[in-house]
């Protein structure tokens, strides 16, 4: 092969530095650069990216994709042995003036070479072993300090990557078993729905049957009494005489005035009727507390002024109703006494808490913000004007007042108060299928809206304050009322 012609120069040829290849490597596209080049090459670019081009054809390659072309490196090493047999004669000479014992071995490569000599005005002149140890060595000590913060960065980010994805495997996992207890709840949820209801069709049935059981005895009853009076007749007929006449005369006064008792009509229809679980729904009702509860907040208790007839437990979280006596003149008129705010205030902002109020018959809960128009208690930083006289015992539990509440009284009654024209509240009676022992409160400020839950029942909505307007701070608002069963101020997520 002629490897002099200018076509075979080409091929071994780096593009970029246009020297003889040194160390070549070849790209995806067919393209070949010195080891060297090509590395400066790719590490000019972006190193966010992770493809380069190719300098000739501009085609993407990814850095480590890179090979080492052996067979051109084996052309290359041939040219570069034609070339230097050309300039052997002058090395010859060279040596012989410097004698044999300072002769050392050559290097095929142009570039090894070149480093054993220097080139001055007067010619060329051999350097020692030794100084090409050291030039050796100093180059290495330059690629080891290039390299070496390379390699622990290369390290770091390995390090920082395995971290990275070992977050994710756990974020990934905590949602994946979320996900499963959240459908296993569900699936318990209607394991119980189905009990319940399968339970009140047995107790239907069971009644049915018994009414009906006893309306066949009433009915056998009047049959057997029913056919011993027509044997009775018949006999008087047939055999009748006047000694029997008066029997007779007693059996058609009974047949006269019998008449026969229909037993109580029994419905057709079924007293509670199933109605298939609105999933969609519950699945809606679990999101949308699930969202809410990501505002969770810690909260604590305060009694508002030392008049209160409230305890509050040390850790701040209960609160029981006092001695009853001591305000029985006042009673119901004034709540004041029973007031408890949230040890935290808010001015902007989503958040929210939960309060168990398992077993109490009586019970006031929600937002307390105080009217612009109210002097603030420096204390407490509770408002309370002693000169209003509210004319029953809801008046002041109003949006107008600075109360966005719900509450429970009578064990059973279930209210909202309302702003109203009138001076007495507007307050809205609602049932509650499954009675809350636990209620969730949603405060947004911005959205200017009151939230409340009933986490007893899979989070469901009990009642919204919406187009609410806080002139000032909001406080949590809790009343434990006249019942004395304590209400509980439950911690974030428990």
């Amino acid at each position: 092969m002629d490897f002099s012609s200018q076509e075979s120069t080409d091929a071994v040829t780096c593009p970029i530095c246009q020297e003889l290849l040194k160390e070549p490597m070849s790209l995806d596209c067919g393209h070949n650069f010195c080891q060297d080049c090509i590395t400066a090459e790719s590490e000019s670019g972006n190193l966010l990216e992770l493809e380069c081009r190719c300098p000739v054809c501009q085609k993407r390659y990814q850095p480590w994709n890179i090979g080492f072309n052996w067979q051109l490196a084996e052309r290359v090493k041939k040219l570069r042995e034609v070339n230097m047999s050309s300039q052997q004669p002058r090395r010859r000479d060279l040596c012989e003036h410097l004698g044999e014992n300072d002769q050392i071995s050559y290097k095929e490569e142009e570039e090894a070479f070149s480093r054993l000599c220097v080139q001055d005005q007067e010619g060329y002149q051999l350097s020692p072993k030794e100084e090409v140890v050291k030039e050796c060595q100093e180059m290495i000590q330059e690629a080891l300090k290039k390299l070496t913060p390379e390699q622990q960065e290369a390290e770091q980010l390995e390090a920082d990557i395995n971290e990275e994805r070992a977050t994710w495997k756990n974020r990934m996992q905590t949602e994946r078993e979320r996900i499963l207890q959240g459908f296993e709840e569900m699936r318990d949820i209607l394991d119980k729905e189905e009990q319940r209801e399968l339970q009140k069709l047995e107790e239907d049935e069971m009644n049915v049957l018994d009414d009906l059981t006893a309306a066949i005895e009433q009915v056998v009853q009047q049959k057997q009494y029913l056919s011993q009076l027509v044997s009775d007749l018949q006999c008087h007929v047939s055999e009748l005489s006047i000694d029997m006449l008066q029997d007779a005369i007693n059996i058609l006064t009974r047949s006269k005035i019998w008449t026969l008792k229909k037993p109580k009509i029994i419905p057709k229809k079924l007293k509670s009727a199933f109605r298939v679980p609105d999933l969609h729904g519950m699945l809606q009702n679990c999101k949308e507390l699930t969202e809410v509860q990501s505002y969770w907040v810690d909260l604590m208790l305060n009694p508002l002024n030392n008049l209160s007839n409230v305890a509050v437990s040390s850790d701040q979280r209960q609160v029981t109703f006092g001695q009853y006596s001591i305000f029985s003149n006042i009673y119901p008129c004034n709540f004041s006494a029973f007031d408890v705010l949230g040890s935290r205030n808010f001015f902007s902002g989503k958040y929210y808490w939960e309060v168990d109020v398992s077993g109490k018959i009586a019970w006031i809960l929600g937002v307390y913000s105080a009217p612009s128009n109210f002097n603030r208690k420096k204390s407490s930083g509770f408002v309370f004007n002693p000169n209003v006289n509210y004319s029953n015992a809801y008046s002041k539990f109003r949006p107008e007042n600075g109360y966005w509440v719900i509450g429970l009284q009578n064990e059973s009654e279930y209210s909202a108060f309302e702003d109203s024209p009138t001076s007495d509240p507007k307050v809205l009676t609602f049932y509650m299928a499954v009675p809350p022992c636990r209620v969730g409160v949603f405060l947004d400020f911005e959205g200017g809206a009151v939230s409340f839950f009933n986490i007893t029942n899979q989070g469901s909505l009990i009642y919204k304050f919406s187009n609410c307007h806080f002139s000032q701070t909001a406080y949590p608002y809790f009343n434990p009322w006249n019942c004395p069963v304590p209400m509980t101020l439950c911690p974030p997520g428990f």
